[in-house]
């Protein structure tokens, strides 16, 4: 059995690197955007949250219906996979199909964006 405490360790390490980094960048970046008078709205993503909110949603209940057919396959014995090979396919087929699913839907939200904009008239 591989032992994963070393790999989960040096993740975590570079990780925290990597997050104090983008953090302290972010916080620099928008001192100096709020020293030259840029207003503060713009700092406000609560579509871009919501977005995020949406894709991994949908990316979760993906992974659920992959783990789950992964294991009706693997106990099913009329397939009778392989129990690593029924989870793993299952997963990234359902993660991959539920992040595809996620796709059309933000372009078409997207689509409505910009055509409600477009009707929108301009002071």
């Amino acid at each position: 059995m591989l032992e994963l405490t070393p790999v989960l360790v040096l993740a975590i390490i570079f990780g925290s690197i990597i997050a104090i980094v983008y953090l302290g960048i972010r916080k620099k970046e928008r001192m100096a955007m709020l020293e030259k008078g840029v207003d503060a709205s713009l700092f406000e993503t609560s579509k871009k949250k919501s977005a995020q909110s949406l894709k991994y949603g949908i990316l979760l209940i993906g992974v659920a219906l992959g783990i789950l057919i992964g294991k009706l396959l693997a106990t099913t014995s009329a397939f009778m996979y392989e129990e690593e090979a029924a989870y793993f396919s299952m997963i990234f087929l359902f993660g991959g199909l539920a992040l595809v699913i996620y796709y059309f839907m933000a372009r078409k939200m997207m689509q409505d964006d910009r055509d409600n904009n477009s009707l929108t008239p301009k002071d």
